[in-house]
């Protein structure tokens, strides 16, 4: 879908956007850009991205909220039982207005880098090192074509779910490639996290998580 809208109306147009759904637009400036994030607020049921003047706004479902929820409560398991320090922040909004880019991931987490973040919970993306790895669930959506924008932001690792097999894919040479394991959390690979998945459809959060606790503790130190 690609209307053509004064800048006054995507608000009007994106706040109305029934759930799944997804809207683009086109020859729009950063500045408008920029309005549409300060009129969203942070609290939107939405994500919003830009790559030089394309706007793309997609509506969240409550499955695809209940996946993003799983990855966070995964990352909380790994901190607590692995001990490694993984900072989250969740879907904010990375940006960087000399590369004309921005996205809002699923979640993000900072692994290698979280030390050097410390205790800070405000980041300024134009300065800081973007996350470690961001999370796409595309149970809805395709960001396939929305890669270029993580690989300007120099996002080095995508977890990328379409709601059956999750990939990891590392940043080489401007370009994504898959991989077998995280590089960030190399004992995660693709096929434990699809895996992981597909028992939460069968068993539930609580039993997964319980399993992935179990099997964590199973591993040598």
């Amino acid at each position: 879908m690609t209307p053509t809208v004064q800048t006054t109306g995507y608000y009007e147009i994106v706040s109305q956007l029934p759930p799944a759904t997804d809207i683009t637009f086109h020859h729009v400036s950063w500045e408008d850009y920029e309005e549409l994030l300060d009129q969203v607020g942070e609290a939107s049921g939405l994500r919003i991205s830009f790559n030089e003047g394309t706007l793309q706004v997609m509506s969240l479902s409550p499955e695809h909220e209940n996946y993003v929820r799983f990855f966070e409560a995964l990352m909380t398991t790994i901190r607590l039982r692995r001990r490694i320090n993984i900072l989250s922040f969740g879907s904010a909004t990375m940006r960087k207005s000399k590369k004309r880019k921005g996205k809002e991931p699923d979640a993000c987490f900072y692994v290698q880098s979280a030390a050097a973040l410390g205790n800070r919970i405000h980041l300024d993306f134009e300065t800081d090192p973007p996350p470690d790895i961001v999370v796409e669930v595309d149970v809805h959506h395709s960001s396939r074509d929305m890669f270029s924008i993580y690989a300007g932001l120099g996002v080095p690792e995508i977890w990328h779910y379409d709601g059956w097999t999750l990939t990891i894919y590392q940043l080489q040479d401007n370009a994504y490639i898959e991989v077998a394991a995280s590089p960030a959390l190399p004992m995660l690979t693709s096929q434990i996290l699809t895996d992981l998945l597909n028992r939460l459809r069968t068993e539930g959060e609580f039993q997964t998580l319980l399993a992935f606790d179990e099997w964590l503790q199973s591993l040598p130190q």
